[in-house]
């Protein structure tokens, strides 16, 4: 074994030897060089060295980290010259095999990335073993992450660069972050230069906050989707709609300057991916068409109501209700409801629509002869007292007056008299007027005073369902 050794070490010195002599183009071993693929074989990549000799790579040192050959014919690559007999020059990515403690020095002194195996875990680390001898490779540049799980390491070989050489080879610190990062900063710059405004893109959403999401489109490359940008719907936070981790499609809409040499500022947009929602709305909606839509926001003289995804319509306060007289939106409905909607109007100029939700819930007034009769008997509650009569809600939207003269001319007219709002009543239809949209009323003929008075009363404990939410209606409007 000793033998085999010094016959290892014998053999690096020969290589230590042939990069001290100067070939006829000054290519030395160690040397770094850039070189164009003149021809890819199964097993090796021959290259331009820029000499007469070309020089030859194991194409298995080139795939990458989804073990898939990226390159072609004509493309540059970055390689070490790792020996030169006179016929052939190899190249490598980095230097490996075992050689004597000189070649590892010349390693570090000229930042040669070496092949190292990474043999076991230790405190802080890794032992890996280069070149035949014992080095460390500290946790934190095992990666460009920190190491959370070190077994998958264990047993496999990379590329490491030597940070550390002392005490003549007994101390060697390795790095594989700084090569990866190296690496990372080199695609980073490819990717960037092949970004153009309107380009598409997939990325990772890897942080929210109030004004807007960050998105990972590459390891090392983020953009901002402003809040604005987001979605063509108005919302007050990206978390509404996003969460880290999502997968998103973008459109690069704006490239500046970092504040580092070669850093950009990108900016995003999500929305404008989909294109404007206004530009359909021709096609999408038409006047007197019934949609479902989303209060949005509410306001003193209407609500506004999302009909698709950045399309909004004003729903103006005096088209909320045929049944009653609002005086506040939020009395009929809350921001966040879906509620049905009439389209009324479109003006796309503008880019305003005009809703009605009184018009898709439908005028109870336009077939109330089909729903009531002259003579017919039926239960209402008292809505309001006035000096000249009272109203009666027959239904949502449907109310009647009882004339004074006709709540005189009754034997109960007492009883009635002490009705207040929200009271049940009997009472007869007299007249329906459709056009003007009013009914006379009278109260019904239900016998003697005391039999009336009982029959009320029971109505007032079990009305019905109609009944009930009448009475509620009332309550909402008078609270």
């Amino acid at each position: 074994m000793p033998e085999e050794k010094d016959q290892r070490e014998e053999n690096f010195g020969d290589l230590l030897e042939a990069y001290s002599d100067r070939m006829n183009e000054d290519l030395q071993l160690g040397d770094k060089l850039k070189g164009k693929i003149i021809s890819i074989g199964n097993e090796y990549v021959f290259v331009d060295t820029g000499t007469k000799i070309d020089g030859i790579v194991d194409r298995e040192q080139l795939l990458d980290e989804n073990k898939e050959f990226p390159f072609k014919e004509g493309d540059m690559l970055e390689l070490y010259v790792t020996s030169f007999d006179g016929n052939e020059i190899r190249l490598s990515r980095t230097l490996s095999g075992t050689g004597n403690i000189r070649i590892v020095g010349e390693a570090f002194r000229k930042e040669i990335p070496v092949e190292g195996k990474v043999k076991a875990k230790c405190k802080g680390g890794f032992n890996v073993e280069v070149m035949g001898r014992r080095a460390f490779c500290p946790i934190s540049q095992m990666d460009l992450k920190y190491v959370e799980d070190p077994d998958p390491f264990l047993g496999e070989s990379f590329p490491f660069l030597i940070t550390q050489f002392e005490d003549r080879g007994k101390n060697i610190v390795l790095s594989r972050r700084v090569l990866l990062e190296r690496e990372l900063e080199g695609k980073k710059k490819a990717f960037i230069n092949e970004l153009d405004i309107d380009t598409e893109l997939q990325g990772r959403v890897t942080k929210l906050m109030p004004y807007g999401a960050f998105i990972e489109l590459m390891p090392g490359v983020e953009g901002m989707v402003h809040l604005s940008e987001i979605s063509w719907s108005r919302i007050e936070r990206p978390d509404e709609i996003l969460k880290t981790g999502d997968l998103v499609t973008v459109k690069i809409i704006g490239m500046a300057e970092g504040k580092r040499p070669g850093e950009k500022k990108i900016s995003l947009s999500m929305k404008q991916v989909t294109g404007d929602p206004w530009d359909q709305v021709a096609d999408t909606f038409h006047v007197g068409e019934k949609v479902m839509g989303r209060v949005t926001r509410c306001v003193r003289f209407g609500v506004f109501v999302e009909i698709a995804p950045g399309v909004e319509g004003l729903v103006h306060i005096s088209e909320m209700s045929y049944g009653r007289r609002v005086l506040k939106p939020e009395d009929v409905v809350s921001q966040g409801d879906t509620v049905p909607v009439m389209v009324k109007e479109i003006d796309l100029e503008g880019r305003r629509i005009s809703l009605s939700i009184k018009d898709a819930e439908g005028d109870p007034w336009v077939d109330v002869g089909q729903r009531y009769s002259v003579g017919q008997t039926v239960q209402g509650v008292v809505e309001g007292k006035e000096k000249f009569g009272f109203f009666v809600a027959l239904e949502p939207g449907i109310t009647g007056l009882v004339p004074m003269s006709r709540i005189k001319g009754v034997p109960k007219s007492s009883q009635i008299e002490k009705l207040g709002p929200g009271d049940p009543i009997v009472v007869v239809v007299e007249d329906i007027n459709q056009e003007e949209r009013k009914m006379t009323l009278a109260p019904a003929d239900t016998g003697s005073e005391d039999e009336w008075h009982k029959y009320a009363a029971g109505s007032r404990k079990s009305m019905g369902s109609l009944g009930e939410k009448l009475q509620q209606a009332l309550k909402a409007k008078n609270g």
